[in-house]
């Protein structure tokens, strides 16, 4: 009887611990008035740590919806397009190494005022490749247009 009360101790706190690593959140907004279908043209700052070209897979995703996306460093973006993109993206270590956040802004160019944001949380056990996690950021925040 000691030994199953043991074990049931046991799975139940096995169970505590792998429950925590399963997270995965995605949210969005969008500013009031903000008028995202009519943007067309968008710049992707790149984030000067950034070594592993999200920058890129953000501009690709844009380009891939049917939007005009370029990249590159702050002091290059172009004057006319229609929103700036900044990001953050977050790293972890388990196993392999796997991006466990990424955190999009829209921009207006003149301001930098955010118009809108999209942020993907994904922990280990439920992870998704970098392309996915810009994906479904991206197409949260068209989504609330």
């Amino acid at each position: 009887m000691k030994k199953l009360n043991l074990i049931a101790v046991l799975v139940s706190f096995v169970g505590l611990l792998l429950s925590g690593c399963a997270t995965a959140q995605l949210t969005s907004d969008v500013s009031p008035g903000a008028k995202l279908e009519e943007a067309r043209t968008f710049y992707v700052v790149h984030l000067p740590k950034d070594d592993r070209g999200v920058d890129k897979l953000i501009a690709d995703r844009l380009n891939t919806m049917g939007k005009q996306a370029t990249f590159g460093e702050k002091e290059t973006a172009p004057a006319d397009v229609d929103a700036i993109v900044t990001y953050q993206d977050k790293w972890m270590w388990d196993i392999t190494m796997y991006m466990i956040e990424l955190n999009v802004q829209l921009r207006q160019p003149k301001t930098d005022i955010a118009i809108a944001s999209g942020h993907s949380l994904r922990t280990s056990l439920v992870r998704k490749s970098p392309p996915e996690m810009v994906s479904e950021v991206l197409n949260d925040i068209f989504k609330k247009r």
